[in-house]
């Protein structure tokens, strides 16, 4: 397993190591020994199965503290432009935002910490991604901001997204209360 930094501290690409031959191939998705040699404290207590239709998009979403969760994203169907935007107070990279394509075929993982917004737009016919949350589903303390947000500016591969209507209700990164405090 390679973990990749990204512009953003505690934030990484993980390119596992693939064994293919004639029959297919194997590869770990998760290993608790490499994150834990990494730096990465998580403990992972769900799992999340998302389908979703070319053009749509999911985001942006996080959720707070106490509920606050980390994540390990793949996609193990398609395509996904995955992203993720800064929401730590104080941090040299509060706002910006860095994206990936993760897909079946590139086998790439996102790991995305604590107090990061995180969305992502399906890029093929179908995408499917498989996500491990470091906490359980609390609709208390979830949360998003808008998609579009032109003070963010994420270069969306998409111009006419397929949308919930509660990512059509988000209002922009700048409204939300500080939740999430940068810590070097």
């Amino acid at each position: 397993m390679h973990l990749v930094p990204t512009k953003f501290d505690q934030a990484f690409i993980i390119e596992p190591r693939v064994f293919e031959d004639p029959r297919g191939f194997f590869f770990e998705s998760y290993n608790e020994a490499a994150f834990t040699d990494a730096g990465i404290d998580a403990v992972f207590v769900q799992d999340n199965h998302s389908k979703s239709c070319a053009g749509t998009v999911r985001g942006m979403h996080f959720q707070a503290p106490p509920r606050a969760q980390d994540k390990l994203v793949r996609a193990i169907v398609g395509r996904v432009f995955d992203v993720i935007v800064d929401l730590r107070h104080g941090s040299p990279t509060y706002g910006q935002w860095e994206g990936h394509e993760l897909s079946a075929d590139n086998r790439r993982m996102l790991f995305v910490p604590k107090g990061f917004g995180h969305g992502f737009c399906a890029l093929s016919t179908t995408a499917e991604i498989l996500y491990k949350c470091s906490d359980f589903y609390a609709p208390e303390t979830a949360g998003g901001f808008a998609w579009n947000d032109p003070d963010v500016g994420i270069d969306w591969p998409v111009d006419s997204p397929v949308l919930s209507a509660q990512d059509q209700q988000h209002g922009p990164l700048a409204e939300l209360p500080v939740m999430f405090q940068y810590q070097s």
